[in-house]
């Protein structure tokens, strides 16, 4: 316990599900939390302040403390508002949190431009627009950073082009922003969660699992917005249930043609493509 004392987080999503989870579990481990959250729909339609509000006066309530902001992260003030709430309020910033997501599962042959902007906007330039806000806070404070993603964004899904596609390009701004940052001492890291919440309602293999809640990813999140993660940056940490993995994208051994004997032609990658792919 502990793990977060004198710490300054923000969550944005926090309002339900994933994020609302990771900001009482950041306030309990003695955070002060900064719930960020426009209060919109699952399709990211509409606006309800006290969606936030409620979080941050539960975990008032329980003793921590919080900050509701009813900020969208769609917009570049508004992701100014969020990081400017927190250092006005609590005086500095250490763990930026991107949580905040939409529904979007349509499949290629009835997506329209609308769905796709809307998801992108919000998990992939929401989480861009974050980052750049929160910068100049977080290499003062050589903190952390922690982005979410999806099974989607590394390996695709049916039905999921705007997911995979935003969170494809999450999971490589992570990357970039770990090697960019390291000099700071910021550390940027992804997690990949599996859980139950209004985003995949209804969905078969979900329903009924009592252990794929909220509550049992966000420890992934403490662990890479807390000193237990040490230095480790750019890792891609998937949690379900009661199982914990990394994702690791790798390179095969491949096959070498000497340069005397030319370039490659497409028949002899055909030929020897099982060698060529091999691990």
């Amino acid at each position: 316990m502990g793990h977060l004392l004198g710490k300054v987080a923000i969550v944005t999503g926090a309002g339900n599900g994933i994020g609302r989870a990771v900001a009482r579990l950041f306030a309990a481990e003695g955070a002060a939390v900064v719930v960020a959250d426009p209060g919109t729909d699952r399709d990211g339609n509409g606006a309800e302040p006290a969606v936030a509000r409620r979080v941050a006066e539960q975990i008032v309530d329980g003793g921590g403390r919080a900050l509701a902001v009813a900020e969208s992260v769609t917009s570049a003030a508004g992701a100014a508002a969020i990081v400017d709430a927190a250092s006005t309020t609590f005086g500095r910033l250490d763990v930026l949190v991107n949580a905040a997501g939409i529904a979007g599962d349509v499949p290629l042959t009835s997506l329209d431009e609308t769905r796709w902007q809307a998801v992108l906007e919000v998990q992939l330039q929401g989480t861009l627009r974050m980052l750049r806000a929160a910068l100049p806070n977080l290499i003062e404070s050589r903190g952390r950073i922690v982005n979410t993603a999806s099974h989607a964004g590394v390996f695709g899904s049916i039905g999921q082009a705007c997911h995979a596609v935003a969170d494809a390009g999450v999971y490589a701004l992570t990357r970039t922003a770990a090697i960019e940052l390291q000099r700071y001492g910021v550390t940027a890291n992804v997690v990949v969660p599996l859980a139950r919440t209004r985003q995949n309602e209804g969905l078969p293999r979900l329903v009924d699992l009592d252990h794929l809640t909220p509550d049992h990813v966000a420890p992934a999140y403490l662990y890479l917005g807390s000193d237990l993660c040490r230095d480790r940056t750019g890792q891609v940490l998937v949690i379900a249930g009661g199982r914990v993995s990394v994702y690791r994208v790798e390179e095969t051994a491949g096959r070498f043609k000497e340069t005397a004997a030319g370039p490659w032609t497409a028949e002899e990658i055909a030929e020897y493509w099982d060698s060529i792919a091999k691990a």
